[in-house]
């Protein structure tokens, strides 16, 4: 309920800054709603979105696996820590433009160029997010884990991994929230289909009704996968996490 008077408020100052400002400028609700069934009637918006989820989920995916991956290894070796670290920090302090610029340089600008700009923006995030869940993993149960001779999947399975589900969970909050604007900014640079693309095209023709009919439908999606994905997940975890610490207090 709170969550409808909220999006009522929204609408209505849109609806008021439209009256008093031009069309052309900002264009109404109702203009954009219309502007948003023809690009839906036409097929165009559906087949954008799909192709710019598509790129978030192939960046996220693999930004997540190798930034576990790395994270978890300097978060329990020190030499790895020390050698990467110099990496890392590099990586966070480098504009993410500069990334996407170079990477359609050296590449060319190709699908795979694209997806590997957007995963690299995400990665050092990761890494940070889980390096420090690994260095916080606790020894005692280390300790009962090769205590009662744990094979290698069953120590991931009920000691590492409850340990670090926050900071997965954390990670994937965040993660997500930039893997999207960054995806945008990919598509509008070098890519001839997406979400980013579109914007770029109606920015150009200054088409206000268009670039909202393609802003807004994007946004309404990523908060559906935060609503019905990211939240779930992170719920899931917490019950996850809470039964895995029982279970090692029975034990």
């Amino acid at each position: 309920m709170i969550r409808l008077i909220s999006l009522a408020t929204l609408l209505g100052l849109w609806q008021i800054g439209a009256w008093c400002s031009e069309p052309r400028r900002l264009p109404g609700p109702a203009l954009v709603f219309q502007a948003i069934m023809e690009e839906a009637r036409s097929g165009a918006l559906f087949s954008n979105l799909a192709i710019t989820l598509a790129r978030v989920i192939a960046a996220f995916v693999l930004a997540m696996s190798l930034g576990a991956a790395i994270g978890y290894l300097m978060g329990r070796n020190r030499i790895a820590d020390r050698l990467l670290d110099p990496w890392l920090v590099a990586l966070l302090n480098l504009p993410a433009l500069v990334v996407i610029v170079l990477a359609y340089v050296w590449a060319g600008l190709t699908e795979a160029a694209a997806i590997g700009a957007v995963a690299l923006n995400k990665l050092p995030n990761a890494v940070v997010m889980i390096r420090e869940g690994a260095r916080a993993l606790d020894p005692q149960l280390e300790e009962m884990a090769q205590a009662f001779k744990f094979s290698p999947a069953v120590r991931l399975q009920h000691v590492v991994l409850p340990q670090l589900a926050p900071y997965f969970a954390a990670a994937t909050r965040s993660g997500l929230s930039l893997v999207w604007k960054i995806v945008l900014v990919v598509e509008l640079l070098g890519r001839s289909n997406g979400v980013g693309f579109e914007i770029n095209m109606a920015f150009q023709q200054f088409d206000m009704k268009l670039l909202f009919a393609y802003a807004l439908p994007f946004v309404g999606l990523m908060l559906a996968v935060e609503t019905f994905l990211v939240q779930p997940l992170e719920r899931h975890v917490a019950r996850w996490r809470r039964g895995g610490a029982r279970r090692r207090d029975r034990a």
